[in-house]
Parts: structure tokens; sequence; C-alpha cells
């Protein structure tokens, strides 16, 4: 168990983290709310304009998916890199080595809260009110958010060993860019390749949120069980693969 001392320094990670990403950048914290509205506009002249797809509300349609993909591609990456980026902090202080990666994740949960208002501003502005399963939105992020920190804990302790391992990451969230159906609907997928979806994380959750903002739903029950199982799995692996490759991290770092 952390003690407070540790938690007083996964704070203050979570901190250092937004304080670099907006260090010397006129705009700031807007960042968080233009880079998802210039894809966001980009994609609807694409598919409502050059290949018209049909889809209902597709600016929302789209934001719906990629807030959360934008979250996790971030998260992943920072994640990943945050203890070859703070070598000093893990040869010096004396802390529990998974604060670092899980506040990489962490921090990144300010911006999301920045780009959930935004989708939930839009929803409003697209005339779909407030109701009561918007209260399913904090339990699905919260199946999600552990998935990634057992991810990023995973892949940061790889990545002390294997330096390429970001690029792997990189790699990743483009290739998944793709296969998350963030400018199309989970439709238009054949039925063969559909379990492949509900079984993908990000995929699940783009769909869960579509449910919620969209149709006005609570999740369907395979997408939470999914996630459940996905966030439980994830979590465990990440932390006893982080357990197994600490122990030589001050010899490669």
């Amino acid at each position: 168990m952390w003690t407070g001392d540790y938690r007083y320094v996964l704070t203050n990670l979570i901190m250092k983290d937004f304080r670099v990403r907006y260090r010397n950048m006129s705009l700031g914290m807007l960042w968080s709310l233009l880079n998802p509205l210039v894809m966001m506009g980009v994609l609807t002249f694409i598919f409502t304009r050059v290949f018209p797809s049909g889809i209902e509300n597709f600016p929302l349609f789209v934001l719906c998916g990629l807030v959360p993909f934008n979250f996790f591609s971030l998260a992943w990456i920072s994640a990943t890199t945050s203890l070859v980026d703070n070598t000093g902090l893990v040869k010096r202080v004396s802390v529990p080595r998974e604060v670092i990666p899980v506040a990489a994740v962490l921090s990144n949960c300010v911006h999301l809260g920045v780009q959930i208002s935004l989708l939930l501003g839009l929803t409003l502005l697209f005339g779909k009110g407030v109701h009561v399963q918007w209260l399913w939105l904090p339990v699905v992020w919260a199946l999600f958010i552990p998935f990634v920190c057992g991810l990023g804990m995973l892949f940061a302790a790889i990545d002390v060993y294997i330096r390429d391992t970001r690029y792997v990451v990189e790699s990743g969230n483009t290739v998944l860019f793709w296969l998350v159906p963030i400018f199309y609907s989970f439709e238009n997928i054949r039925p063969e390749y559909a379990d492949l979806y509900r079984f993908n994380p990000v995929a699940a959750l783009v769909m869960a949120t579509r449910n919620i903002l969209l149709d006005g739903q609570a999740p369907a029950t395979s997408l939470l069980r999914n996630l459940t199982i996905a966030s439980a799995a994830m979590s465990l692996a990440g932390w006893f693969g982080f357990q197994k490759l600490k122990r030589r991290f001050y010899d490669y770092l």
C-alpha cells in the first residue's frame, strides 16, 4: 500500500507532466480543445462532403470516437517512455517505480476532463439533452483507465530494456486509429470481425460512449463485461510484468 508520501509524489508527478506538456506554449490547455476539434472538422468534411457516410450528427458521432482514442494513444505512449524520461528519479528517489507510469497515465486524465467537457457541450448543442444514462460515463471510464495503467506499466518496463518499444507503440496507435470505429459505425463491420471489435477495449469504450450520448441508452451488457475482463486482465498482467522486470532497471537506465 502506498503511503501518504508516495501519494504526494504521485500527485506531483501528475502536475509535473501536465506543466511540461504546455510549457512555453501560447495557447496552453486550449490545445486540449483545438486538437480534437480540428480532427473532427477534417473527418466531418471528408465523410459528409467527399465520401458521404450517411451517419446522422456526424461531428458528434466522430468526437465520441476521437476523445477515447486520443486519451488512450497519448496515455499509452507517455507511460511507455516515462521510466526512461525520468531516469534520475528512478535511480535517486526511493518510491515504488510503478508510480511513474501510473502518473503518466493519470496526467492525461486532466486533458481528458477538458475533452469530455467539450464532448458533453457538443452533445447538448446537437439537441441531445441531459439524461440519467450519463451516469454510465464515469462507470465505463473507471473500467477503462485501469486497463491503460496496466498496459502503461507493462510497456514502460519493456522500454527500459528495449528502447524500440516506443516506436512499436507509435505504430500500434496508427494501426488502432483504423481498427477502432472512430469515423465509421460498428454496423458496417462484417459479422466475422464483430467479436474482435467487442473485445478491443478502446473500441468497446467508443461504442459504449455512443450508446450513452447518441442513443440515450445504457451500454450493452457485453461491452461492460468485455471492458471489465480486459481491465482486470491487463491490470494484473501489467503489475506482475512490472514486478518481474523492475529488478534490473538500475542496470539498464
